[in-house]
């Protein structure tokens, strides 16, 4: 199984593609889409939306998967990710896919760390499962634990458990 993560953001959005493969783990890629807050939010939209097509494009996946909403510290801050996981979910489609979410809870219990861990006890995980620490801002890695998470609770509802 091939899974392509996402955790969409309005200034970075991270994205990794997982393998697994006889219950091993592998990174394939991963990488990040940039854009400047001085642009105007189309801009911004595009450009992740353009990314995230060309980067699903690169990659046969057999699933995509995408960090849930959860709360802001402020409206302005939510909606700004509102939109930019609505183009993350339009490109996926795109694809032909139906991103399944993941909250940020979930994600780090899957991957092993506990629920208040920060990003870099993500990234230390990540690390650990994929026997490398992908280059880059905190963005993939968080990007990267989305698809293994979603490869692991495959693997429990393949084995009969529920989520």
């Amino acid at each position: 199984m091939v899974v392509f993560g996402i955790d969409p953001g309005s200034t970075v959005t991270g994205f990794g593609v997982v393998e697994s493969r006889r219950g091993r783990l592998r990174h394939i890629a991963s990488g990040c889409i940039r854009t400047a807050a001085s642009e105007p939010m189309e801009q911004r939209l595009l450009k992740i939306h353009d990314g995230l097509v060309e980067a699903l494009g690169r990659h046969t996946v057999d699933a995509v998967a995408i960090e849930a909403i959860f709360h802001h510290k402020s409206a302005e801050s939510a909606l700004r990710l509102g939109q930019a996981r609505g183009v993350a979910l339009l490109a996926a489609a795109r694809h032909g896919f139906s991103p399944v979410p993941y909250n940020a809870m979930t994600v780090k219990r899957s991957i092993g760390a506990h629920g208040k861990a920060d990003k870099n006890g993500v990234a230390r995980m990540v690390g650990m499962l994929l026997g490398e620490v992908p280059e880059g801002p905190a963005d993939v890695t968080d990007a990267l634990a989305i698809a293994i998470t979603h490869i692991n609770h495959s693997r429990a509802l393949a084995a009969g458990m529920t989520r």
